[in-house]
C-alpha cells in the first residue's frame, strides 16, 4: 500500500499546489448520481421525506467532525467515571456528552493501554464512527488498508510511522453496519498540567482510529 501526502492529512486544508481541470458544465452525471436524485425525488413524491428532511441531516453531516470525537478522548482522560461509562456503552456516554446518533449502530470504544495497541478497520466497505469522526479518509475506504490491516497491521501500522514493540498485543477490529468502534488512546505523559481543551487539541483523528498514538509534538498554550 502506497502512502501519500493526504495519509495524515485530517481534512483541515488542501494543498492547490497543482492545476485543475476546468469544469464542464455539459458534463453528463454518472451512474450513481442519477441514482440518487432518481430515489430523492421518488421518496419526496411519495411523502416519505421532505427536501427540508435531505437539507437538515445533511447539515448534520457537515457538522460532524473529529473535534467531537477528541473532545470525548480528552473528557474520558479527566473523568474516570465518564471513562467508564464510555468503555462499558460508548453511544450512551457520548450521547451524554450532547452528541446524536442519527442511526442504530452500535459505538464500542476500545482503550489502548500499555499492553494493547486497537487498530479499527472495516474489511467489507467503510463503516466508521461517522457521529463522532465525521466522514472517513479516504484511504480507509481503500482496499490495501482493509486487507492489509487484517493480515499483517504491525507493517501497516510501521508505514504510518508507528512502531508497537513485539510485547504489545496489536488487536483489529473489524466495523459492521451494525458496530463501529472508536479508540481511547493513551494519554500521552507530560500531559498532567493540561486542561480537558487543550488535551483535545492534542486528539487527532488517526489516533482515534488507532493507526498512530497521540503525542506531545506541538505547543499547548498554557
Amino acid at each position: 500500500m502506497t502512502h501519500t501526502s493526504h495519509i495524515h492529512d485530517d481534512g483541515s486544508h488542501h494543498d492547490h499546489d497543482h492545476p485543475h481541470a476546468e469544469i464542464s458544465v455539459g458534463e453528463k452525471p454518472g451512474y450513481y448520481a442519477v441514482m440518487e436524485t432518481a430515489v430523492r425525488e421518488l421518496l419526496i413524491a411519495k411523502g416519505l421525506i421532505t427536501a427540508n428532511d435531505i437539507r437538515h441531516q445533511l447539515e448534520v453531516l457537515d457538522s460532524r467532525t473529529p473535534a467531537l470525537g477528541a473532545k470525548v478522548v480528552a473528557r474520558a482522560w479527566v473523568d474516570p467515571g465518564f471513562k467508564a461509562r464510555l468503555l462499558a456503552d460508548g453511544r450512551a456516554a457520548c450521547e451524554e456528552f450532547g452528541i446524536s446518533f442519527y442511526d442504530d449502530t452500535q459505538l464500542i470504544v476500545l482503550e489502548n493501554t500499555p499492553a494493547v495497541h486497537n487498530l479499527i478497520v472495516c474489511t467489507l466497505c467503510s463503516c466508521y464512527p461517522r457521529p463522532v469522526l465525521g466522514l472517513p479518509p479516504d484511504w480507509y475506504k481503500l482496499k490495501p488498508y482493509r486487507a492489509r490491516a487484517v493480515s499483517e497491521p504491525r507493517v501497516v501500522l510501521r508505514e504510518f510511522g508507528t512502531i508497537i514493540p513485539d510485547d504489545v498485543e496489536v488487536r483489529v477490529s473489524d466495523s459492521t453496519s451494525a458496530v463501529r468502534y472508536l479508540v481511547l488512546p493513551m494519554r500521552p505523559a507530560g500531559t498532567e498540567n493540561l486542561g480537558e481543551e487543550q488535551l483535545a487539541a492534542l486528539v487527532t483523528r488517526d489516533a482515534m482510529i488507532g493507526v498512530i498514538p497521540v503525542t506531545l509534538d506541538q505547543e499547548v498554550g498554557q
